[in-house]
């Protein structure tokens, strides 16, 4: 056993930072090395200062914060009276994960990494920024910063006398072993509903509520390009609370037509019963799956086989592959020479997992059912901003959903597993339920009542406005401005009537962009201009926050641009005391934004 114990540790509120450290657990495995990963703030962090080598794989959120399973770790770490040779005897790496068009890039993972040197601790390298805005994602900064870190790894713990790095060629074990029943079908499905547990306070990740669909309605025009929905969720009884800028998170499911053709080109029979066991002593199984569990609800609800599958995919099912041809294929796949040509087959067109499988069916047809849960990551939750307020919908929440669906060269269409399979419920069939929790969003809205406030929302972005609207009008708050902007007033205008009627009543001010309307496309960032005047009375002299929501490719930046504009023209700055002057704001969390790529 070598002496050395390596430690991953992960932050995220999606999967590719857990995805990430996984890969590392497995590389370390390899190496011979004994390697935990653990989510951050499921390990003990007083513990840290016995740990000889972490890497820490953390994303940032919102206004630069850090994502809800690492928030206790930060409040730890951040402590002024840890003495400042704390982490002495460590060695550490940090990998972050991040997205270029938010203002606060990556900065858990900067921070981190100065608040470790300042604790004693010994970097290893550089901080690793990951970007999802890069062509490539994060993996065009991880995959050779993690070749440089195992270079550094392995002179602190050299590979044990008489053994080799395993190749990527073999398999190691599967993480878990699936024992099947031999009971008739239906029987675990009884099994897993008498061994749910009753939830106890609001709903969470592991326990959501199941909220019945009240509707499903289409609010884009008939001839408009794409079906946006606004979907209504009775949540009496759940115990759910929420204020404006708040999410819900919503865990979908596979279609049953996928799900159908997985177990046909595995050969797997849906109806059968398993135990999951894990191969480690003290490795906890999957939370999500009920023991026994059915493949049926396996593959329904677990297996994320609608995703575009990540390098690591290509990897393991070359070392399960017996088909040489197919194998020899899977093989430059996964090597660092093919990367580009994976990037073409896979991520350029959004190929899926059962896509994949399928073009490689003898490979498909032969995977050992242990390895299911090693080859296919979990479905992640999807969060939607929360559209409506308890004080205007008692006991209901209201999201907008833009339907996910376009053309690649592959025949199919590509439809978003989560917002396709919303779509898809129709609350006039009978009962729909949809499981869902809340946790706090990227915005927070200003407590005092005469604070105003701007909001920039083009398209859905309008939708976290929609709610911190209802709240504040409800609560008798003024200063209300919103700029929404959208392709045509009578195809994608969103709440159009509701939003005239609180110009009516004197509750807001609404300025409208519609880009297709005339020669010149006109958007949110024309209308600021046009607008300087009010909206540098509002920031400079009334205190205004600032917020804006929506795509994150070039709107956001145009934003800015716009705002250092008026900054300059209303308010007599230089451009460099304009910039200054916006990052004050943001500092200062009187700038905020919550985009999407």
């Amino acid at each position: 056993m070598p002496s050395l114990q390596l430690l991953v540790l992960f932050g995220s509120q999606t999967g590719t930072a857990q995805d990430v450290s996984e890969r590392l657990g497995r590389e370390a495995r390899r190496r011979h090395l004994c390697c935990r990963v653990q989510a951050l703030d499921s390990y003990p962090v007083v513990n840290l200062i016995n740990e000889p080598l972490v890497i820490f794989v953390c994303a940032t959120t919102g206004q630069g914060d850090p994502p809800d399973n690492m928030k206790n770790f930060w409040r730890f770490i951040f402590r002024k009276n840890l003495p400042s040779t704390s982490l002495c005897r460590m060695d550490f790496a940090v990998l972050g994960l991040g997205d270029s068009s938010y203002a606060k890039y990556n900065f858990v993972a900067k921070k981190l990494h100065r608040r470790l040197l300042q604790l004693g601790g010994s970097a290893l390298l550089p901080v690793c920024l990951g970007d999802d805005q890069h062509e490539l994602g994060p993996d065009a900064a991880v995959d050779p910063w993690l070749r440089d870190l195992w270079e550094k790894v392995l002179k602190l713990c050299p590979v044990p006398r008489g053994l080799a790095v395993i190749p990527p060629g073999v398999p190691l074990p599967s993480k878990f072993t699936l024992h099947f029943l031999q009971e008739a079908p239906g029987t675990c499905s009884e099994e897993q509903r008498a061994a749910s547990p009753v939830s106890q306070g609001p709903p969470t990740e592991l326990q959501p509520f199941l909220a019945p669909v009240v509707s499903n309605q289409r609010v884009t025009g008939p001839s408009h390009f794409q079906d946006v929905r606004l979907i209504d969720f009775d949540i009496t009884g759940s115990g759910i609370s929420f204020a404006a800028g708040d999410v819900v998170l919503i865990q979908p499911s596979n279609s049953a037509a996928h799900v159908q053709q997985f177990c046909q080109v595995l050969g797997l029979d849906p109806d059968r019963c398993f135990t999951l066991q894990p191969r480690e002593a003290g490795v906890p199984c999957p939370p999500g799956l009920p023991q026994p569990c059915s493949v049926q609800h396996l593959v329904t609800q677990y297996l994320d086989i609608a995703s575009v599958p990540r390098r690591s995919f290509f990897e393991l099912l070359a070392c399960l592959s017996a088909h040489e041809l197919e194998r020899e294929k899977l093989l430059e796949f996964s090597s660092a020479q093919g990367q580009e040509e994976l990037h073409e087959y896979c991520s350029r067109p959004r190929r899926t997992v059962l896509e994949v499988l399928c073009d490689f069916p003898h490979t498909a047809g032969a995977i050992p059912p242990d390895y299911l849960l090693d080859l296919i990551p979990a479905i992640r939750p999807r969060a939607f901003s929360i559209a409506s307020s308890l004080l205007a919908h008692p006991s209901r929440l209201q999201i907008l959903v833009a339907v996910v669906q376009y053309q690649t060269r592959l025949r199919e269409p590509r439809r978003g597993l989560c917002s396709s399979w919303l779509a898809s419920l129709d609350p006039g069939r009978g009962a729909v339920r949809v499981p869902l929790w809340v946790r706090p969003g990227g915005l927070a809205f200003p407590e005092t009542p005469d604070t105003p406030v701007i909001m920039v929302g083009p398209g859905t972005g309008v939708a976290p406005f929609r709610a911190a609207i209802q709240e504040r009008v409800a609560q008798g708050r003024t200063g209300n401005v919103l700029f929404f902007g959208c392709r045509w007033r009578d195809q994608d205008f969103y709440w159009e009537a509701e939003w005239q009627e609180l110009e009516r009543k004197g509750c807001l001010t609404l300025v409208t962009a519609f880009s297709r309307e005339q020669e010149r496309k006109v958007y949110v960032q024309h209308r600021l201009r046009e607008l300087g005047p009010l909206v540098w009375e509002l920031l400079d002299r009334r205190g205004a926050c600032f917020y804006l929501a929506g795509n994150a490719k070039y709107m956001p930046a145009d934003v800015s641009e716009a705002l250092t504009s008026i900054f300059q023209e209303e308010g007599g700055l230089s451009g460099p005391d304009a910039a200054a002057y916006l990052a004050r704001l943001q500092r200062t969390l009187r700038f905020q934004t919550e985009t999407w790529a």
